[in-house]
């Protein structure tokens, strides 16, 4: 964003809870007149942050400017700013005339009067005829202007909303504050005042600052939005950049549908993934562990041998003006967005353009794989068979006997087939130098000193990566294999456990 005209400034934000870090060197500038919205799942910080700009709550570090003044530590009611909630917060016993008036009747102004000569500054209430005026223009914004005399009871959820955003801007704030405003509407009617809210801040021309975890309305409203995860921001950008240039898996994954892929550099603007050495426009060392992210919609079917990569065709779905289709490529789904039908069951290709293949650099913290539990309660992933304890995916659980995981309740559950998502630690792989006494074999394509350890990469035959922290040193191209203890090896259901229950 380009600096200028600008409102209010965050810098360096932070803020804590009892030691804990919900809001991290938060730094943002908004300009005079722009819709910005936090963006972003429950518990990342952005409901703290508008707190902090209403004055509810305090930082525990950093700044907050208006209009050039620090208003960091000024309390609520001596901020130009209001918030609408999403409870709305409108008393029950007044009608909607009187709701919206409630804060004008307490309001005090400040008057320039001459008297005895002299020029003297006095407080006074609000005449019964200006409260009148603004709360009519008020009302006649949000289209209530007919409404005034109706008991709040009487309103559907959205013209209650209405009401609680005329009560905000009656006082002409120079900032409207919008915390999840839409949350208690259904879903007609929270579509219907994303449009209405849109159109009322072009009306007012004032400041609006949204939060929301709903990303369909952060692009329908938005001049900006603001991503964020565990108080940290991912990124901020327009709506159409946020889409189509996201800066990394989580913002890729948060806002609209999307393929995510562990992917290898393998050349000069070329990854591997899908099995498949895929052309990109994307700059990375070779051998880099990176993320790849293709959106639905930028991915082509096309016949069994005119493509990049086959599949078989195992899902389609009637979405209106498109059909959403899943090709299985080995162990990988891959959604893709068509406006043609196909038939199931059949082998077809995909085509992707390298502009549409997003690369992400990806921070390692562990090896993660899709596999599957067999008979035997192991788990299968990356070509290999791996004891585990099961009874971690549900709490107080033990295996009977006959191998069935049974809960503190004594309901069976039958594990055969179940897909987890496994995950395990990168200084938790042993690497062995005899390849039929590990787990899974495999050849060490990378190895790179990180000052105090080797990050070392095994690959399998079917392009499945170990990635592992060790502190003895390899050879490239050496013939390997690996080991996991079953203590360390992290399971999680993808499916409901109910999914699971024996008959």
């Amino acid at each position: 964003m380009k600096k200028g005209n600008i409102i209010i400034e965050l810098t360096n934000i932070s803020k804590e809870f009892d030691g804990n870090l919900v809001v991290e060197d938060f730094n943002l500038y908004v300009r005079k007149g722009e819709f910005i919205t936090f963006l972003g799942p429950s518990g990342c910080g952005k409901t703290t942050t508008l707190r902090m700009i209403a004055g509810f709550e305090m930082p525990t570090q950093g700044s907050i400017m208006l209009n050039g003044e620090d208003i960091t530590n000024l309390p609520p009611y001596k901020r130009p700013i209001n918030t609408v909630f999403q409870r709305y917060a409108l008393f029950p016993h007044l009608d909607v005339y009187d709701n919206v008036a409630f804060g004008l009747k307490l309001k005090k102004v400040k008057d320039i009067v001459k008297k005895n000569g002299e020029i003297k500054e006095i407080e006074r209430k609000l005449t019964v005829k200006e409260i009148d005026e603004k709360v009519m223009k008020a009302l006649k914004i949000v289209d209530l202007e007919e409404f005034e005399t109706r008991d709040i009871s009487t309103l559907s959820g959205g013209q209650q909303q209405r009401v609680a955003i005329a009560r905000a801007i009656v006082n002409e704030p120079e900032i409207l504050l919008l915390d999840e405003p839409l949350g208690a509407l259904d879903l007609k009617m929270r579509k219907d005042m994303q449009l209405e809210l849109k159109e009322m801040h072009k009306k007012l021309g004032i400041t609006f600052i949204y939060v929301t975890h709903d990303q369909e309305e952060a692009l329908t409203m938005s001049d900006t939005i603001v991503v964020m995860k565990d108080g940290i921001i991912q990124q901020i950008g327009t709506p159409t950049d946020i889409y189509n240039e996201p800066k990394n898996a989580f913002v890729a994954d948060f806002i609209g549908e999307s393929n995510i892929y562990n992917g290898t550099i393998t050349g000069n603007k070329e990854v591997l993934f899908l099995n498949h050495v895929f052309e990109c426009v994307d700059d990375f060392p070779k051998n880099e562990k990176v993320d790849v992210v293709i959106r639905p919609e930028d991915i082509f079917l096309m016949d069994e041998d005119k493509g990049m990569v086959k599949g078989k065709l195992v899902s389609k779905t009637f979405k209106g003006v498109y059909y959403e289709y899943v090709l299985m490529v080995g162990k990988n789904e891959v959604v893709i967005h068509d406006t043609k039908e196909y038939d199931l069951d059949q082998i077809m290709s995909i085509y992707i353009k390298p502009f549409d293949i997003h690369i992400m650099k990806k921070e390692f913290v562990s090896n993660v794989y899709e596999g599957y539990i067999n008979k035997n309660n192991d788990v299968c992933f990356a070509e290999g068979e791996f004891e585990c304890d099961v009874t971690q995916l549900i709490p107080n659980s033990h295996v009977d006997e006959e191998g069935y995981l049974v809960d503190e309740k004594g309901i069976k559950y039958d594990l055969t087939d179940a897909d987890v998502k496994v995950e395990i630690g990168l200084k938790d792989i042993e690497i062995i130098d005899n390849e039929e006494d590990g787990n899974v074999s495999g050849e060490i394509v990378s190895i790179i000193y990180k000052g105090d350890h080797y990050q070392v990469i095994i690959r399998t035959e079917e392009y499945d990566d170990f990635v592992v922290d060790t502190e003895y040193t390899w050879n490239e191209f050496d013939k390997v294999s690996v080991k996991v203890p079953k203590e360390c090896i992290k399971i999680t259901l993808k499916h409901e456990v109910k999914n699971y229950v024996k008959d």
